[in-house]
């Protein structure tokens, strides 16, 4: 057997505003388990030694929650928020890696919300987490599709996760080649490192797990490997008893964590832990594939197909219409951009739109979809917010000139919206 690597992630997320509103609910404990889930990783890490490694992933809608005052008044007699973000901020052998800032499932919203989403996540998370530069992207729901290639290139990122069944080889592979080394993946011209996830083990780490059977199966399922192997467990964070127990020793930290991380210190584990960015600089992908679009699945669907959050028609009706909102956002903005200099109150009309453009994203949070029919409503709540700004915004600014309008005539601001044709 080569040599074989162990990267371990946490996925931390909470839908927007879920904290206190779990506070205000009669499910007021669970917003403590959450809050502890979050309050002890530091410390984990640091107790663990020079040896830990751990990577983790905050959704944006979380560190939006992190940074609202209200949750450290609301919280602070269980959880010292703003000290626990500067651990957080100070924590060594802890790679963040970025995401989307309203936690979209990125094949499901339009291409031209991409950079804002990914973008405004970067900016927040440098400014949270105290770090310059994230390596890797972490795809909300492990959502991809390779058309999301040049634009994780264009945002600086090294590396995104991928669920390891949707890997596509490009010649015959066998299945411990697939899923324990990193590839390069390409789309119009640009290339990416992709990581699988190792979808049984990660499974393994979420539910409960102790380090013997761990380690066991992972000399069984790299044992044929004639590379330096990089198995890659990924789950959520504080979701389920094992990570929410309050005597943290009986759970996740205690059980599985601190003691890997004490055998890896002691010499004793047949594989070392390592970070993503760690091994890729001593080893880069060998060879290229391709990805089918997918995402990981969920306790009832298959994620191949998405069917979590478009299996219902209200699911389907609202991407629709998140489509059209966007397309709306797009024109609006580019038509203050062609008529500003004539506009009474250019500054103005900008800050209704970049308002706009935020309810649009929080439209966009897989949140919103996951549940059913249940929370799409909070899709069309926000996105009826956005209509509203941009209409105020549109009214404020003269009429197009004919060449940059969408169609053969200038659209009124109802054409805008609607799509229609400006002669219909």
């Amino acid at each position: 057997m080569s040599n074989v690597y162990h990267a371990i992630g946490l996925t931390m997320h909470q839908p927007p505003g879920n904290l206190i509103r779990l506070h205000n609910s009669g499910e007021r404990w669970e917003a403590r388990q959450i809050l502890w889930c979050y309050e002890r990783v530091p410390g984990m890490v640091r107790a663990a030694g020079a040896a830990a490694r751990l990577h983790v992933m905050f959704s944006g809608t979380l560190l939006k929650q992190f940074e609202d005052p209200a949750i450290s008044d609301t919280f602070g007699d269980i959880v010292d928020v703003r000290g626990m973000i500067q651990q957080y901020r100070e924590a060594q052998n802890v790679e963040y890696l970025g995401t989307g800032l309203y936690h979209p499932v990125y094949p499901l919203i339009p291409r031209d919300d991409w950079p804002a989403q990914t973008n405004w996540w970067q900016g927040l998370g440098k400014k949270v987490l105290n770090r310059d530069w994230f390596p890797g992207f972490c795809p909300p729901e492990i959502g991809f599709c390779q058309e999301m290639i040049p634009h994780l290139v264009d945002a600086g990122y090294r590396y995104v996760l991928v669920d390891c069944i949707y890997i596509k080889p490009r010649r015959d592979m066998k299945w411990h080649e697939i899923r324990f080394q990193p590839f390069w993946a390409s789309h119009e011209g640009k290339r990416i490192i992709v990581i699988p996830v190792e979808r049984e083990l990660s499974n393994a780490q979420y539910s409960g797990t102790e380090v013997w059977w761990f380690e066991k199966e992972i000399a069984a399922r790299t044992q044929h490997c004639d590379f330096p192997a990089l198995v890659t467990t990924w789950s959520d964070g504080e979701n389920g008893g094992w990570f929410r127990i309050p005597e943290w020793q009986y759970g996740f930290w205690g059980v599985f964590y601190q003691p890997l991380m004490q055998k890896a210190a002691a010499g004793e584990l047949a594989f070392t832990p390592t970070s993503i960015n760690e091994y890729l600089d001593k080893y880069e992908p060998r060879e290229e594939v391709d990805i089918h679009r997918g995402a990981w699945n969920t306790d009832h669907h298959w994620g191949g197909d998405f069917t979590q959050w478009t299996g219902s028609l209200l699911q389907k009706r609202g991407f629709e219409e998140i489509s059209r909102t966007s397309a709306y956002y797009h024109e609006c903005k580019r038509r203050w951009e062609a008529v500003r200099e004539r506009m009474s109150e250019p500054d103005a009309a900008r800050e209704l739109i970049h308002k706009a453009y935020d309810r649009l994203l929080y439209a966009e949070t897989s949140c919103n979809f996951y549940w059913g029919s249940s929370w799409v409503h909070k899709a069309f709540d926000e996105m009826e917010q956005c209509y509203f700004l941009l209409d105020q915004a549109c009214k404020m600014m003269p009429g197009l000139e004919p060449e940059i309008s969408v169609g053969p005539e200038s659209p009124s601001v109802d054409t805008l919206r609607t799509g229609a044709s400006p002669k219909s």
